[in-house]
């Protein structure tokens, strides 16, 4: 069945976000290493989130509505760029944080504040009970006259997906200006959104790409992408799908979500004295980790082209203890 996509996005972001060789690492590892800085997006200190906050915003725009209400931990990503994004439409923005994480007020909790979001603490852990707080909130704000509008979890659903298969046509049309097929491309899967619309998006432009999402947490990540894929697949009007799409997942929690540990930090480090770029220890710092870790284990020659997706999260450097010193 076709089905033509009818949300309109908003405008949120710098795009495209620049794309380029790390030089430095790339000779230190004797391979072709790539990043995809959707850091630089232009909104906050810049993340994947804002991709897909335009197709979200847009939905809630398209509905009339004036309140946003999501959901993530106490430093979450996504809950500081959807107050930011809906700060920038004009609409109230309330964040609904689990209990976990630093909880402290620094990090991303300042930059909540800055945005002028709403922050309500959950003392609870499980997504289904605080969707259900969620959900009686935004009863309570309908009484009030207001049309909140709820976003789940990372913003992975269907229309969120949207706009990291959008991202990879970008990859792939950059690739190509460089002269440049990427064999290889790793994200972080956090919620799944962004890995479903990346491996969706390599499906339909760049089949013989492998997608490899590196779990920094302990959910069901192939059912919960495998459910995307499949939710998002009638959204995107062509029939034109491949019979299988490229992607492997490998787990890196290392001592848990969200608690860092000294080889990541070692990683960041790295990136940071060969390139002047930052990681955050929570989920870019752990999914490049694994990556070098990989390379150094020969997965990888001299001719693969190797992309590493940089979905934001500095706010993190300034809230989870990474034990430097000083």
């Amino acid at each position: 069945m076709k089905k033509e996509v009818t949300i309109k996005p908003v405008s949120l972001g710098i795009k495209p976000t620049p794309l380029y060789k790390l030089d430095n690492l790339s000779q230190a590892y004797n391979t072709n290493i790539y990043i995809k800085r959707d850091d630089m997006i232009g909104v906050s200190l810049g993340g994947n989130k804002v991709r897909k906050l335009e197709y979200l915003l847009g939905d809630a725009r398209a509905k009339g509505c004036d309140t946003v209400i999501t959901t993530g931990a106490a430093q979450s990503n996504h809950v500081m760029l959807t107050l930011a994004c809906a700060s920038k439409l004009g609409m109230a923005g309330i964040g609904v944080l689990s209990n976990s994480g630093v909880k402290e007020f620094k990090g991303n909790l300042i930059l909540d504040e800055l945005f002028g979001g709403t922050i309500h603490f959950s003392n609870s852990r499980d997504q289904e009970e605080i969707m259900a707080e969620m959900t009686a909130l935004a009863a309570d704000l309908t009484k009030q006259d207001k049309r909140p509008y709820i976003i789940p979890m990372g913003g992975s659903n269907s229309l969120g997906v949207l706009g990291y298969v959008e991202a990879a046509e970008e990859i792939f049309a950059q690739g190509k200006e460089m002269g440049v097929t990427f064999n290889h491309i790793f994200s972080t899967v956090g919620s799944g959104g962004t890995y479903a619309g990346l491996v969706i998006g390599a499906g339909l432009h760049s089949p013989d790409t492998l997608v490899t999402g590196i779990e920094v947490s302990d959910a069901p990540f192939p059912e919960i992408v495998a459910q995307l894929i499949t939710d998002t697949l009638p959204l995107l009007g062509t029939n034109d799908y491949p019979a299988e799409f490229k992607q492997r997942y490998i787990s890196n929690v290392g001592k848990g979500y969200g608690v860092s540990d000294e080889h990541t930090v070692e990683a960041i480090k790295e990136l940071a004295g060969l390139e002047g770029i930052l990681l955050d220890p929570v989920y870019t710092g752990k999914t490049f980790s694994k990556m070098l870790d990989m390379i150094r284990e020969g997965q990888f020659t001299s001719d693969d082209h190797i992309l590493f997706l940089h979905t934001g999260g500095a706010g993190a450097l300034f809230a989870v203890d990474m034990g430097l010193e000083v």
